[in-house]
Order: structure tokens, then C-alpha cells, then sequence
């Protein structure tokens, strides 16, 4: 039988999700904030409800800061990076 809610984000998925998002925060190639498009383009093996969902979960953690133009890892996180308690 399909999936009766087809919005709903398998945990395994979530959690590979924010993974994926939070590395990509920290990278020092990159500049600190980055937009949804840019975000969406090099997490591309990932669904797009489990990118939606994690952002907001990561928000709501305090582990990365969203406005209507950018995304980027909190202070918070990227002090820990460079504690490096961050890693693949």
C-alpha cells in the first residue's frame, strides 16, 4: 500500500539531510551564507521535503540562522567546528 502521507520525511533521511546542510555551512571554501538555490544545487541527492524539513529543524535547534535571502551556520556551530567537534 503507497505511503498515506507522502510529505512525510523518513528519519534516516532527516538526519542525513542535516548532516549534509550543516557541512556545507561550514565549509571555508565557501562564503558564510548561502542561498536556498545554492544549498539546493550541492545537496542535489536529497529530497527536497527532507531539505525543507531539516533547515527547519536545524533552525529551530539554533544550529543554523535562516532569513527570507540567506542560510548559515549559527556562531554556536561554527565555534564547535573550529573546536573541531564537527567532522564527516
Amino acid at each position: 500500500m503507497p505511503d498515506e502521507n507522502p510529505t512525510r520525511v523518513d528519519a534516516g533521511e532527516l538526519w542525513m539531510a542535516q548532516r549534509a546542510i550543516i557541512l556545507q555551512l561550514l565549509r571555508d571554501d565557501h562564503p558564510e551564507r548561502w542561498t536556498r538555490p545554492e544549498l539546493e544545487a550541492k545537496i542535489d541527492d536529497i529530497e527536497q521535503q527532507a531539505l525543507v524539513s531539516a533547515l527547519a529543524i536545524l533552525a529551530l535547534e539554533g544550529v543554523a540562522l535562516l532569513d527570507d535571502e540567506a542560510i548559515w551556520a549559527s556562531p554556536c556551530a561554527r565555534h564547535m567546528d573550529a573546536l573541531e567537534l564537527v567532522s564527516i
